[in-house]
């Protein structure tokens, strides 16, 4: 088998599902009989593989199918302005593993992509084997730090004005460690984000139209599947005390916590978080 790369991996679905109806990216790697789908968060130029790229390989070598979806609206995948982001990117979830022929996954999602992975558990939990949520923001608002946060406010402030200056203003508090961005990433990155610019536009749009952040703090309950959630404990973006809501709220689920970490867990210890998920998911 050859090097995983994002261009090898790289395919396009037709997605009539719901609301959504058109293209979605996928990058889909590995062969094995048990799927991991992995979502990505909310940020601009945010995309299933500069998100994962650090994990595909050891999943695949642990035996697992991969795919990484592009939320409509990012990336590679069609534009789109919806009222109800995370309903309609779980659809498009569903639309690509029934094009696929996948009947149940394991869900992995990071921030916005969290809130996508418990819209699946929630709207098709036939089609979710465990979950782990990172950083997801989708159970009200922090009764620790003020919202928004430092971080979203760079966020939100990025997609009203798309330039490099702000871009690095988001990164700098992106993770706890910003000297190990590389500009390959920081530039990549950035030419996502300018090579779609109707993505940004209509990502503020919905916004607008959906009345902001969601929150499912009242489905946690009934959420009784396996579920695994990590956070950084140096998150400028959703801070820690809404993992601790999440472990509250949902009857089978467990909190791990990485120290000197941002919001990109998955990314800045990826060794320990493909470790940590994997055991998780052969227990």
């Amino acid at each position: 088998m050859g090097a995983i790369t994002e261009a090898s991996t790289s395919k396009f679905i037709d997605v009539e599902e719901g609301e959504i109806k058109g293209r979605i990216h996928v990058n889909d790697a590995g062969n094995g009989e048990e799927v991991v789908v992995m979502f990505h968060g909310s940020g601009p130029g945010a995309s299933g593989w500069s998100n994962f790229h650090r994990n595909v390989d050891a999943f695949v070598d642990a035996g697992y199918r991969v795919l990484l979806i592009d939320s409509p609206g990012f990336n590679k995948s069609y534009p789109l302005v919806t009222a109800s982001r995370d309903g309609a990117y779980a659809q498009a979830v569903k639309g690509v593993m029934d094009q696929l022929g996948i009947a149940r996954a394991h869900m992995i999602g990071n921030s916005m992509g969290a809130a996508t992975a418990m819209r699946m558990a929630v709207d098709y939990p036939e089609m979710v084997g465990k979950l782990i949520m990172m950083g997801g923001g989708s159970v009200g608002a922090s009764t620790t730090v003020p919202m928004p946060t430092e971080g979203l406010k760079r966020l939100q402030g990025l997609y009203r004005q798309p330039t490099m200056e702000n871009l690095r203003l988001m990164l700098d508090i992106f993770v706890y460690d910003p000297s190990t961005l590389t500009e390959e990433l920081i530039n990549g990155r950035f030419e996502n984000m300018t090579r779609r610019p109707e993505h940004l536009t209509n990502f503020v749009q919905s916004l607008g139209i959906s009345g902001g952040r969601s929150n499912y703090s009242h489905l946690l309950p009934k959420l009784t599947l396996p579920t695994m959630v990590i956070w950084g404990r140096d998150d400028r973006f959703v801070p820690l005390d809404l993992g601790l809501r999440m472990l509250w709220g949902m009857p089978n689920a467990e909190l791990h916590v990485f120290s000197r970490c941002g919001h990109w867990a998955q990314w800045e210890h990826a060794d320990r978080f493909n470790r940590l998920v994997l055991d998780f998911l052969a227990r």
